[in-house]
């Protein structure tokens, strides 16, 4: 069972839409922690911004729900745009703290002014880490749709998965061990979202 997390932040329908479409049944949503424990996978969606993000998962109670779920039971999760964003330790954006469940930080795009903010529309992403499940498969050179003003850099470039050029190149996806984030909207980037997300659903398996 897939569980796309429900704090009040994202677009879940279009997730579970896309999930369905490329062969999983077995989705739910939710912020209930019975339902999120059972599950094999969880989604965190996520539109808006980093503070607004991270008070719904604390009003919800799913921060160490989340924390259990990647920490301690080594369950695959994927943070998609600001789900992507709260996995680190927090953001110019806000005064928050995230997840911090990979070491990086969220910045602000500061770029010269034919560079408009937000970064919005597709692109294309370079895949990095090419031994990551997630990637199996695909072709080296991906387009995504992205909509985002606050870019990741990671303090260790082992967990960059994906980068994308905008004024100066930035983490597009982020890896540690069962923890995946994308800052593009797969749910919004057709065959290669849909690709991407089979991988997640069928290819990636947790490292002995």
């Amino acid at each position: 069972m897939v569980v796309i997390l429900d704090y009040d932040m994202g677009n879940v329908g279009a997730i579970r839409n896309i999930l369905h479409k490329v062969g999983e049944k077995d989705v739910v949503t939710s912020r209930d922690a019975s339902v999120i424990r059972n599950a094999d996978k969880m989604i965190i969606p996520g539109v808006g911004a980093f503070d607004g993000g991270m008070h719904n998962l604390k009003t919800y109670d799913l921060v160490d729900v989340i924390k259990e779920f990647a920490n301690i039971d080594k369950k695959p999760i994927l943070g998609i745009c600001l789900g992507m964003q709260l996995l680190g330790r927090g953001s110019e954006e806000g005064q928050e703290k995230g997840l911090g469940l990979i070491p990086f930080d969220n910045y602000k795009f500061r770029l010269d002014p034919q560079y408009k903010v937000p970064h919005m529309g597709w692109d294309y992403v370079k895949i990095e880490d090419k031994e990551c499940p997630l990637v199996r498969g695909l072709e080296a050179e991906q387009r995504y749709y992205f909509v985002h003003s606050y870019y990741a850099k990671c303090d260790d470039e082992a967990n960059v998965m994906m980068t994308c050029e905008y004024g100066h190149k930035f983490a597009a996806a982020v890896v540690k061990d069962n923890i995946l984030g994308v800052q593009f909207h797969p749910e919004k980037s057709h065959q290669f979202g849909m690709l991407l997300l089979k991988n997640f659903l069928e290819e990636y398996k947790i490292a002995e």
